[in-house]
């Protein structure tokens, strides 16, 4: 064991099934994971709403529940949840307290948006129009709401995490770069304790137009993740979530008695060029990269997004590895975008931490696991560009 071994002590989660690691691990490991959608207020696209919150539970001021967007308050409540998942909200200890987060651009005023086009259809002075609306129309809040590093600002404000802060932008590549920074800095001992996570908040017009431009978004009734194939539109799924993770040193760890979920060991990245290089051998070397042991059976938490092209790939290449049993937990909170890799490796520290599986969220897909636990994989291959995997294994392994 060494003194800078990266432990995982604190899980924030928050999706469609609830908040709380508790809920989570109870509603996961059912007989049959259900996935909670609603297929009427976006359609044709089904997404996976947030629940019910009382954001006031970890931002007592409604001044600043006021001034944040939906995502920022989902980002700052599940970094609270983690923060006192790991007991470690306390004023010393947060002011010391190093922080990565992943974050998107934040959300548009529709209202505006639409004002401003419809006028567009009335005039031809448009570059007037566009002055008179700044002038006008648009709040100077609304850009600094929109700035991505603000969910820093505001986990800050609140919870007094004021040591130093990074924020990585880039959908699923963001939330790996940031959960790979966050172990760097604490294996060279950069660092002892650090915030590390994302949040996504997809109930949002623009936050689906995001996807739809592009025609990556799953039209018509919901289907699991891995059986989108030849389905209309592009596969996707989205959810609204958010997951932090607090990462600390083995030594900060014992120093203050906290016991870990587990150790996060190898993170790998890459960023194969999806129209030369064959992704399914991509995927399948950053699994050797991260460390899977070869042979005996293994669970993966799998953020597959459902998109079509990245899912064929990431079937293709697991399906050459007998041993690895996939969970897609997309299949039941969606696609979460920046919150995607940290929520799968949180997953997987709690597989770790009790020491079972998850159950198949796909009976036709998933093949079952009756192996042990004491190391998972957590991997996502992004929707568009962009993969990540981590090894996670019990916390007191050599």
């Amino acid at each position: 064991m060494n003194p800078n071994d990266v432990l995982i002590t604190g899980i924030g989660l928050v999706s469609a099934l609830g908040e709380g690691v508790d809920a989570h691990w109870r509603k996961l490991t059912a007989d049959k994971p259900q996935p909670v959608t609603d297929d009427v207020r976006f359609a044709p696209y089904v997404i996976h709403p947030l629940p019910a919150i009382d954001w006031g539970l970890q931002i007592p001021k409604r001044g600043d529940q006021r001034q944040m967007e939906t995502w920022q308050r989902l980002g700052t409540y599940a970094a609270g949840l983690a923060l006192d998942d790991a007991a470690i909200k306390d004023e010393t200890l947060c002011a010391t307290m190093d922080m990565v987060v992943a974050a998107g651009g934040g959300e548009r005023d529709e209202a505006v948006d639409s004002a401003i086009l419809e006028a567009s259809t009335t005039r031809n002075d448009r570059d007037v129009l566009l002055n008179e609306k700044l002038t006008t129309d648009l709040r100077p809040t609304l850009f600094l709401a929109q700035l991505s590093n603000l969910l820093a600002g505001n986990i800050s404000i609140v919870h007094k995490v004021t040591g130093s802060s990074r924020t990585f932008m880039g959908e699923e590549g963001a939330g790996v770069a940031a959960v790979e920074t966050a172990a760097a800095r604490i294996r060279s001992g950069q660092s002892s304790h650090m915030l590390v996570g994302g949040a996504f908040q997809t109930e949002h017009h623009d936050m689906l137009l995001g996807y739809e431009l592009a025609g990556y978004l799953h039209r018509g009734p919901w289907k699991p993740v891995w059986r989108r194939q030849g389905s209309e539109g592009g596969g996707v799924v989205t959810g609204s979530g958010g997951a932090f993770l607090v990462l600390e040193s083995r030594e900060h760890a014992e120093k203050r008695g906290r016991k870990a979920y587990a150790q996060l060991g190898q993170v790998v990245s890459s960023r194969a060029r999806r129209r030369k290089d064959d992704l399914a051998a991509g995927i399948a070397a950053l699994a050797v990269k991260a460390g899977m042991p070869a042979g005996r059976p293994i669970l993966a938490i799998s953020g597959v997004s459902g998109a079509h092209a990245a899912t064929s790939a990431e079937i293709k290449a697991f399906e050459a590895m007998p041993n690895v049993a996939l969970r897609g937990f997309s299949n039941v909170v969606g696609h979460l975008k920046e919150a995607q890799f940290p929520f799968a490796v949180a997953l997987a520290a709690l597989a770790v931490h009790n020491r079972a599986g998850y159950p198949v969220f796909d009976a036709e897909s998933e093949k079952p696991f009756d192996g042990d636990t004491t190391t998972v994989l957590a991997t996502t291959v992004g929707y568009h560009q962009f993969e990540g995997m981590a090894q996670v294994g019990s916390a007191d392994r050599a």
